[in-house]
């Protein structure tokens, strides 16, 4: 890339490449992690405002006794049978509590992918309080599935991805590098308490990079918990960390349905990410479709409750094959979490697999409480705080760098000042290598850094070049 004269010296080269890559970084992503951020602090309150916009559908009158499965599963077909024809039952949700609802999990045709419709079941009275569409194991409803699908592809589908992949990739490299300037700047401070602390006495680009710095060090770990666990989602990153998770066996144990084999614990993987993954069992089943009837749910949940399946919170799965067992996994998202899992044999209510939390390597547990985390349901309401919070943060950084960059502008000018070019023409030998090493990995590991880093080079160069020929 073509620079400016730059002087002999290699001193300070790396600083000023820091500077340089923030800055293109920032200038150019900050539109995508201001979005994602805005969105994700919505999304992060989606499950207490779920929990008021959808209060009649989600609660019912608490009564001291309960009806059985098979009696709320009759009467949510009956209702299906009336409004939706030809929907079948995929999975119930028994009510984790008193005053709350059943969830009885319709497959439709026409619903996107991912989705299903539950009818939510009084379980005192089997009354149907209503139907939604819902989304992923998380049951998302429509409000956060809308928020969701904003913050992940802004309503774009799959090329919408792109931005959120890009988001999230570059919002952990901005930070490292913001946190790594600001490490030396601390060093040369007199009043390091302004690099912490705002200092409103400034004025100017003065006073908005304190506030910039500032913000940065107290949202530097939410930020790069962010950005990790979002890039777990993502398209072409995501399917990187699938592979190395693979590869080092780190990948979420899952039951076997198969029916015939022996009993077995942690079998299987599964690589399922939060709200967006899918049900247990095969798409393309082997055998007829299972015939289902309502007293099944009471004898697989009874067999699963005998094999130590005690959380409030269980989804019951349908298989999609008679060759299939039924799956009861528990689904206690809170802290601390319940995720057993037993496949069941409907016939004789014979456990044939299952699966403990113990099981899990320690990486998918992890990912999963990490997952969980990003999600605000890990902890609750505190944990729905400190999201908004880091959020909020977040998108303040990156208003907050915008300013900057035209309070620095020059008298007259339209646009501010760039950081100056050059550092890689000044660097050593190692250092190009280093460089060219960590960009190349970077590269493969998260595809939209590799193809946007050479995009801003691109565009620092013929920068550079135009203003080195006018200078001529």
């Amino acid at each position: 890339m073509p620079h400016a004269p730059a002087p002999t010296s290699s001193a300070g080269w790396f600083p000023q490449l820091l500077l340089r890559l923030h800055f293109l970084a920032g200038l150019f992503v900050g539109p995508f992690i201001l979005v994602a951020a805005l969105s994700g602090a919505v999304y992060a309150v989606a499950p207490s405002i779920e929990r008021v916009v959808y209060a009649h559908e989600l609660t019912a009158p608490a009564t001291a006794t309960t009806m059985p499965l098979a009696d709320q599963v009759s009467a949510a077909e009956r209702y299906v049978d009336r409004h939706h024809p030809g929907d079948s039952v995929t999975e119930v949700r028994p009510a984790p509590s008193a005053g709350t609802t059943t969830r009885v999990m319709f497959t439709e045709e026409g619903l996107a992918a991912s989705t299903t419709r539950a009818v939510f079941v009084d379980p005192g009275t089997a009354e149907v309080r209503g139907d939604l569409p819902v989304y992923g194991t998380s049951g998302s409803l429509p409000f956060r599935t809308w928020v969701s699908t904003v913050h992940r592809s802004l309503l774009l589908g799959d090329v919408g991805r792109l931005y959120s992949e890009t988001a999230a990739s570059w919002l952990g490299i901005v930070s490292l590098a913001g946190v790594a300037l600001w490490v030396m700047r601390i060093r040369r401070a007199r009043r390091k308490r302004e690099l912490v602390v705002p200092d409103n006495r400034a004025r100017g680009y003065l006073r908005t990079f304190s506030w910039h710095a500032a913000t940065g060090v107290w949202v530097l770990l939410g930020a790069l918990f962010l950005s990790a666990t979002g890039i777990t989602w993502s398209h072409f990153a995501g399917d990187n960390v699938t592979a190395i998770r693979s590869a080092l066996s780190w990948q979420a144990p899952a039951v076997d349905t198969t029916l015939g084999a022996p009993a077995t614990t942690g079998a299987g993987t599964t690589d399922g990410h939060g709200e967006h993954a899918g049900h247990h069992g095969s798409d393309a089943p082997t055998a007829a479709a299972p015939v289902v009837t309502p007293d099944q749910f009471d004898t697989v949940l009874s067999a699963a409750r005998a094999a130590d399946i005690d959380a409030a919170e269980v989804r019951i799965h349908v298989p999609t094959a008679s060759d299939q067992a039924w799956t009861v996994e528990e689904s206690k998202q809170t802290w601390p979490v319940a995720m057993d899992a037993v496949a069941v044999d409907p016939a004789d209510a014979r456990v044939v697999s299952e699966v403990h939390w113990s099981d899990y390597p320690n990486m998918a547990k992890a990912a999963k409480l990490g997952v969980n985390t990003h999600m605000g349901v890990l902890f609750g309401v505190a944990n729905q705080i400190v999201l908004v919070l880091a959020a909020l943060g977040i998108a303040a950084m990156v208003v907050f760098g915008y300013v900057m960059w035209w309070q620095r502008r020059p008298a007259g000018a339209r646009f501010g000042r760039a950081p100056a070019a050059g550092a890689l023409a000044r660097a050593p030998g190692w250092g190009l290598v280093v460089v060219a090493l960590v960009a190349a990995l970077l590269g493969v590991l998260l595809p939209t850094v590799g193809v946007t880093l050479l995009l801003f080079l691109l565009v620092d160069a013929v920068v550079v070049t135009v203003g080195a020929s006018r200078t001529r």
